[in-house]
């Protein structure tokens, strides 16, 4: 079992930055990656970004040269730094991390982000 708890989100305005976090507790060695998506309201669920145990990443396409995502060295906490913000980007954000055993995900509760043109 994997607990994922996000922080960070709130109110930025157009071209700010806004840095978010996910910290996970439990049994950690049952998860290989962690990640972020975000959803709007109406909208379907997009992905935003992901990191490997390995420190590899990928990212949605308009995130690319605006959003980070890294981790701590322990490897129980993972960042998203986003710059540049845009009002497009108001959504709530959810942490997840894939299960290694089942390949299904566990969420976190999700941050509100909001960017006001």
């Amino acid at each position: 079992q994997v607990q994922l708890v996000e922080s960070g989100g709130g109110l930025v305005q157009a071209g700010g930055s806004l840095r978010l976090s996910c910290a996970a507790s439990g049994s950690l060695f049952s998860i290989n990656a962690m990640g972020w998506y975000r959803q709007a309201p109406g909208k379907q669920r997009e992905f935003v970004a992901r990191i490997t145990r390995g420190g590899s990443t990928n990212y949605e396409d308009s995130g690319k040269g605006r959003f980070t995502i890294s981790r701590a060295n322990a490897k129980n906490t993972v960042y998203l730094q986003m710059n540049s913000l845009k009002a497009e980007d108001t959504a709530v954000y959810y942490c997840f991390a894939p299960r290694i055993d089942l390949g299904d995900n566990y969420w976190g509760q999700g941050t509100q982000v909001t960017v006001s043109s």
